[in-house]
């Protein structure tokens, strides 16, 4: 992991509030593994900064001037894919929340958290946790429901990489919202066993978020949510 080798994880906080991301700056800043390499004040701005930034995790508003928080995380995974964003948000129950999920985010912070748990946030999705509620979790087996049945005349796109009987059964976990620690208990194995795990089906597919796993594998079937 990088902030073993001595890389801080680099985080770019984006929020129209300065107060927040002031508050937010300063949670990170005693922390020796993670670094904040730059600051935005609304959606277009973000878009420009990790471009050129190349953040590990962002810490994204959801609604914001010029561009809001959805169409700045979509334009950041398409640009720089491999990069983790959480939403930052005042209520779990924003619809908005959900498409911002669907867009590419790994997970959302309530603007209320305790602040002193914002480092651990941003070092569990680094090391690929989700950050969703399991109501949220719930919502997203909806629609990955739709989308099976809205997509089952379509043939599979082939070839499709081969995942294992184990990969396949910490797939379907995932698809659930369960986090690395969940999984583990469920299957009765260590926690860096599913880590390795969630490693090699990201490598396998090429992609680069547990979400993205789980909408591919249903969209090419190799995965059915019940």
């Amino acid at each position: 992991m990088r902030e073993r080798s001595g890389e801080p994880i680099r985080v770019l906080i984006v929020d129209d509030h300065a107060l927040i991301r002031r508050s937010l700056e300063l949670a990170l800043a005693a922390e020796d593994d993670i670094e904040v390499v730059g600051e935005a004040s609304d959606g277009q701005e973000a878009v420009e900064l990790a471009g050129r930034l190349l953040p590990d995790v962002v810490l994204m508003d959801v609604r914001m001037p010029r561009q809001d928080g959805i169409g700045a995380t979509r334009s950041i995974k398409e640009s720089v894919p491999s990069t983790r964003i959480i939403m930052l948000t005042v209520s779990d129950e924003e619809e908005d929340l959900f498409d911002a999920i669907k867009a590419g985010a790994t997970g959302y912070l309530l603007k209320d958290v305790q602040l002193d748990e914002v480092p651990d946030a941003v070092r569990g999705v680094h090391e690929g946790q989700s950050l969703i509620n399991p109501a949220m979790a719930a919502k997203l087996i909806s629609e990955f429901q739709h989308m099976s049945r809205k997509e089952a005349e379509r043939p599979p796109q082939l070839p499709v990489p081969r995942l294992t009987d184990r990969e396949m059964e910490v797939l379907r976990l995932v698809a659930k919202g369960m986090n690395n620690r969940e999984i583990a208990k469920d299957l009765f194995i260590s926690e860096n066993t599913v880590k390795n795990h969630v490693r090699n089906i990201l490598e396998k597919l090429q992609l680069h978020s547990r979400m993205e796993a789980v909408v591919y594998a249903v969209r090419e079937r190799l995965l059915e949510i019940t």
